[in-house]
């Protein structure tokens, strides 16, 4: 979704418009300086102060792409609407939501996971997984404070980052392969879980969809 450009823009409220352009055209100029020049020229904006927004170079346009994709996320599926559904149909329409934006740029989002794949990039890449599960997780209505909160995340930034692999490779109608895919990770825990519940027959290990889609585990990228 474009964002307005206010009259008088800080770096960060460019930065924040330029991003989504910058991507449509890094998939065929890459993660470069030309991206921003052609974000820069269909939004009418100085090239130069364009490059300044972006002065970290590509890990910091990836960082602004999928940033913006968290906020169109938020604007398409508002509290309200999320509140009528159950947690696990919460999760699920939240990380397809993600794809869904993302779609018109399989290719950038392609190079951008190559980028951050990079062994000195690992620590922001680490940071982004976090980000968008925490915006995930909290969309959701997540309101854990201990140990729970930390292993929610991380392991949705897993779940996440192993359906992105599939959705980079599907060409079936309407990802129709992606949707499966998740919809079997969760499945496979909540089977776990009940096993797990009845055999501990402890009052705290009761179904949970929050606990299910919390010990999702997948590799991370």
């Amino acid at each position: 979704m474009a964002r307005t450009l206010p009259e008088d823009p800080t770096l960060d409220e460019l930065r924040e418009a330029l991003a989504p352009h910058v991507a449509a055209n890094a998939a065929f100029d890459g993660w470069h300086a030309e991206a921003v020049d052609a974000a820069a020229d269909a939004l009418g904006v100085d090239r130069g102060v364009a490059r300044l927004a972006f002065q970290g170079g590509p890990v910091e346009m990836i960082d602004a792409w999928f940033a913006s994709i968290d906020a169109e996320m938020l604007e398409r599926l508002p509290a309200d609407r999320l509140a009528a559904m159950k947690i696990r149909e919460r999760i699920t329409a939240l990380v397809e939501t993600r794809l869904e934006i993302a779609a018109p740029n399989r290719e950038a989002l392609r190079r951008a996971l190559s980028i951050l794949a990079l062994p000195q990039n690992a620590v922001r890449a680490a940071k982004l997984g976090w980000r968008s599960a925490d915006t995930m997780w909290r969309a959701a209505g997540d309101v854990a404070t201990d140990y729970n909160h930390y292993t929610k995340r991380g392991i949705l930034a897993g779940v996440y980052s192993a359906t992105v692999t599939v959705f980079l490779n599907d060409d079936s109608d309407n990802w129709a392969e992606t949707r499966a895919f998740l919809s079997r990770r969760i499945d496979g825990i909540m089977r776990f879980e009940k096993t797990k519940a009845k055999w501990l027959g402890n009052e705290t290990h009761r179904l949970s969809l929050s606990r299910f889609i919390g010990r999702l585990r997948y590799p991370a990228v």
